[in-house]
């Protein structure tokens, strides 16, 4: 699409309208436009502006983790993060000890970016994780359920900084035991952000121990030999066919 002067002209006159916070229906009469022609550049405006903008400062759109991910922590620090999952006080809510985060992302007018985070809070950190996605913002409504049908409770609306420090920590949890993040991590941590430095802490494990679970996918003599080394006989529990 060839960009005219009148075109630059436009857009750098609808920028500043929208900096001083008028509608594009004044846009519109100001500028003599019809109502749809200022729609169409105030969005570009936003779009360039998102443009210029780092994937993990772009708002937020929407934030979960499934419920029950608190569950077998220490959370005597994060008791505000604690009490929003009611689920996590069970014995045995049946999630595994795995924490499944979705972060959605202002990618631009009408579009997100969604990525994902299966994150073993008892051990292993991050397992998996679903690479960023450009959807519409409506489908949104159908990706979040399909995300976390293998559940049964819905997820829990949840803060970004919440999501980057189960994240981030579970991270430097399972490297102190000697176990390194699934790969994509680094791509996805893009659009994720860095967690704030006053953030509240969870100790990882359960119920303060280092627990592994085998998954159809580990080799589990050589996770169970690593933990032996890094945690000491009897500092860890697991569950696996060795």
């Amino acid at each position: 699409m060839t960009v005219t002067t009148r075109d630059e002209e436009l857009l750098a006159r609808v920028r500043e309208m929208r900096e001083r916070g008028s509608a594009p229906k004044q846009i519109a009469k100001a500028l003599g436009l019809r109502p749809a022609q200022a729609t169409a550049l105030v969005r570009r405006v936003a779009e360039a502006a998102l443009a210029n903008i780092a994937p993990d400062e772009r708002p937020v759109v929407g934030c979960w983790v499934n419920a029950g991910w608190s569950a077998g922590l220490d959370m005597a620090k994060a008791p505000d993060w604690a009490a929003a999952d009611p689920l996590g006080q069970e014995p045995d809510p049946g999630t595994g000890g795995f924490a499944q985060i979705l972060l959605a992302r202002q990618e631009r007018a009408s579009r997100v970016t969604v990525t994902g985070f299966l994150v073993d809070v008892y051990c292993l950190g991050v397992k998996n994780v679903t690479d960023p996605e450009v959807m519409g913002s409506g489908s949104l409504t159908t990706y979040v359920p399909m995300y976390y049908s293998a559940f049964d409770h819905r997820p829990l609306p949840i803060g970004v900084e919440q999501a980057q420090t189960i994240v981030h920590d579970a991270v430097a949890y399972a490297r102190g035991l000697g176990f390194e993040p699934a790969g994509g991590l680094a791509d996805a941590a893009v659009h994720l952000g860095a967690p704030p430095g006053d953030r509240p802490v969870i100790g990882f494990g359960r119920d303060g121990k280092p627990f592994y679970f085998s998954g159809p996918y580990d080799n589990p003599r050589k996770m169970v030999q690593i933990l032996e080394r890094t945690c000491g006989p009897g500092n860890y529990d697991y569950v696996a066919h060795l």
